[in-house]
């Protein structure tokens, strides 16, 4: 009696970890997903073929727009939208199984501040317990899965105004015990925007996610000239050798940093030679893969691939490739993917995918999307298959691997959609589109 009790209490722990296992290799808690490269490696069976009717589960309706990537954890989904009545950005956490509204809460006052783009682009994160949310108004908040504010403070308020041209944009990352943010700005005020009595300074934050007081904050020089400093990439957790990197791309340069301390461990630049292009700030964040880390250059530039590990001030002898003599393979918007042994290179202005091989840069195919308009958002992989969407909701689902293969399109936009930049997320065995002001379910 006591082995067959013994037996099945072991058991009951064994089947509950892994169902708690399965839980998370599902679950897509961050912009750039488990494994911070756009992938997943979860073994579940993802929808080839759909539309906006056919194939959905559900539709929520948001009260505005918002280029922020809907993240999933659990039986949550969380996702921002701009609410113009309330002058603000809202926080919503939607039920997984429905769509439906659990619950949705102010983040901060501010809706925008040019015509591209507004407060609403920077994605959540969670660790399964807390919920991270920040805006391009510099509104930072914690929330627990119930709704309950955890804590909430405004880093423009706590570190001085964002010197920005454009709507700033970051998503925090959160990785161990500590959410990472990072603010690369121009040294200058810009429009009346950031210090006008002193230089402003670029830097990367730690803050507890607990209490969100400050860990540490380090400052992140650079050489770049005016517009070339500002960055909206996000910071990115690589693993190289057994060791963790915290990895930041912007004002001209590629850099690690220790993710205890913030401390920089290596630095590699520059895509603008003796800095002399004052215009190119930097969106792609960057991405790792097979010993090699990806950094996009703006503005049909060249895509360069870095020696992970480095170490202090690296020179040229770091490159493992360029796509300088290769015309496609740039993307000045979407952040690459690195799925199953392979890098997807999207050039958002030439409409065309590319598959590169990581040790070499050997462009294994580059193949034209047809889409009427730019593809911005950023690709994402799962069950084989990648998943691209452009500006007007337009979405591609092309086979992963060596041999190019367009298995569907369709279009989940409206007609008059002009900015849609969110990533399509797989999760859970379905896909959650986030178009304008609406979050689609895909499933079987």
């Amino acid at each position: 009696m006591y082995r067959s009790t013994t037996f099945s209490l072991s058991l009951g722990i064994a089947l509950a970890l892994f169902s708690i296992a399965k839980s998370e290799a599902n679950d897509w808690p961050n912009w750039r997903g488990p494994n911070h490269d756009g992938s997943s490696d979860d073994e579940a069976s993802y929808p080839t073929k759909f539309s906006k009717t056919d194939k959905v589960k559900w539709t929520a309706q948001l009260a505005g727009t918002g280029a922020s990537t809907p993240i999933v954890h659990g039986d949550a989904v969380f996702v921002t939208s701009v609410d113009e009545e309330e002058g603000g950005v809202m926080a919503y956490c939607l039920d997984r199984a429905s769509g439906d509204v659990k619950w949705r809460k102010k983040l901060g006052d501010g809706v925008r501040k040019d015509d591209r783009s507004d407060f609403a682009g920077p994605s959540a994160a969670t660790d399964g317990k807390l919920v991270f949310f920040f805006t391009g108004n510099g509104d930072l908040a914690a929330f627990d899965f119930a709704g309950k504010e955890s804590w909430k403070r405004n880093i423009q308020k706590d570190y001085g105004e964002f010197a920005f041209g454009w709507t700033f944009s970051t998503t925090p990352l959160l990785y161990g015990e500590r959410l990472y943010l990072q603010v690369l700005q121009r040294d200058v005020a810009v429009d009346g925007r950031g210090f006008t009595d002193k230089m402003n300074e670029s830097y990367l934050l730690a803050l507890d996610p607990k209490t969100g007081k400050e860990l540490w904050n380090v400052k992140r020089p650079s050489d770049a000239q005016m517009e070339s400093r500002e960055a909206f990439s996000s910071p990115v957790i690589a693993k190289h050798g057994g060791k963790a990197e915290l990895l930041v791309v912007g004002g001209d340069f590629l850099t690690g940093h220790d993710p205890e301390t913030g401390k920089e461990l290596w630095r590699w630049g520059t895509w603008n030679e003796g800095h002399k292009e004052k215009f190119w700030r930097l969106v792609p964040s960057p991405v790792y893969g097979d010993g090699v880390v990806l950094a996009c250059a703006p503005k049909k530039q060249p895509v360069f691939a870095i020696h992970a590990g480095g170490s202090g001030n690296l020179n040229n002898s770091a490159i493992a490739w360029t796509s300088a003599e290769t015309k496609n393979v740039s993307s000045d918007v979407p952040t690459p993917l690195f799925y199953q042994g392979r890098f997807y290179i999207l050039n958002e202005g030439k409409k065309v995918l590319n598959c590169v091989e990581p040790s070499t840069g050997k462009v294994i195919w580059s193949e034209a999307l047809d889409a009427k308009v730019k593809l911005e958002s950023s690709p994402t992989a799962a069950d084989g298959k990648i998943y691209l969407m452009s500006h007007l909701g337009e979405v591609f689902v092309v086979k992963a691997g060596d041999d190019f293969k367009l298995l569907h399109s369709t279009q989940m936009g409206e007609d008059q959609s002009v900015n849609i930049r969110a990533s399509i997320v797989p999760a859970h065995g379905n896909l959650f589109i986030r178009t304008d002001d609406k979050v689609f379910c895909i499933g079987e």
